[in-house]
């Protein structure tokens, strides 16, 4: 009797830093040390900042000095059309997706085919990662500026449960806006990231969490029976320069 062949796992890295705004490089190398093969194929997809060049090119400069062969996908200006893009998209190890708006960028997505394009992706085991939006966006809603004021957004690829939480630590107000959001049942349970930490899910679960600073942090919050929040730190292995 011939065995249907393993499924791969499916894997979803947020990170709270990288190329774009740490000059070490210790979550990209932690990145690509969890990418499928030698010199992996990393592809960055601008979206959320409207494909900004100042953005492609401090990726490109960061990458291009790393074991892994990048490219990006401007949308934009696309020039792919659906068969070529979706060959483009399959044929990646990682997909890296930048920060920005993430309403934006789940919209301009959806209208190109993205969306089902990256669910196909992530099915095949193309690591999928990002950083603010790159980080949101494959939750099922998110914590999000995206419309001027911190507000929730229930929206996203639905690719990891529950929700999302950038810059938990650094930006005046995310804490508690979340916290209120998961509080009355806004957003779902969720993940709530610091800068410096990466989280990497597979198949849905927290599989492995590091930070690059030692106080920083991940946590899990969720809301209890009687409204209250809870908030727990899930250990983070230091990454070494």
């Amino acid at each position: 009797m011939t065995r249907a062949p393993a499924r791969p796992p499916r894997r979803v890295a947020l990170l709270g830093g990288g190329f774009s705004t740490d000059d070490d490089g210790l979550l990209d190398d932690w990145l690509l040390g969890h990418a499928r093969g030698p010199r992996p194929r990393v592809c960055f997809v601008p979206t959320a900042s409207g494909d900004a060049p100042a953005y492609v090119e401090r990726f490109l400069n960061a990458f291009r000095a790393l074991d892994c062969e990048p490219s990006v996908l401007p949308l934009f200006r696309r020039e792919l059309d659906d068969t070529a893009l979706r060959a483009f998209l399959l044929s990646q190890d990682v997909v890296y997706v930048g920060g920005g708006n993430t309403a934006n960028l789940l919209a301009v997505w959806r209208t190109h085919g993205v969306d089902r394009l990256l669910r196909e992706a992530y099915d095949r085991g193309t690591l999928l990662c990002g950083i603010s939006a790159g980080a949101n966006c494959w939750a099922e809603g998110s914590h999000t500026d995206s419309f001027g004021p911190l507000t929730y957004l229930r929206d996203g690829l639905g690719l990891l449960p529950g929700s999302v939480c950038p810059h938990y630590d650094s930006e005046p107000g995310r804490r508690a806006s979340y916290r209120a959001a998961v509080a009355s049942g806004a957003l779902p349970a969720g993940w709530a990231l610091e800068d410096g930490v990466g989280a990497l899910f597979t198949d849905g679960r927290l599989t492995e969490a590091v930070a690059r600073r030692p106080d920083a942090r991940l946590y899990r919050v969720r809301a209890g029976e009687e409204g209250e929040v809870t908030e727990r730190a899930s250990t983070c292995r230091p990454l070494r320069g």
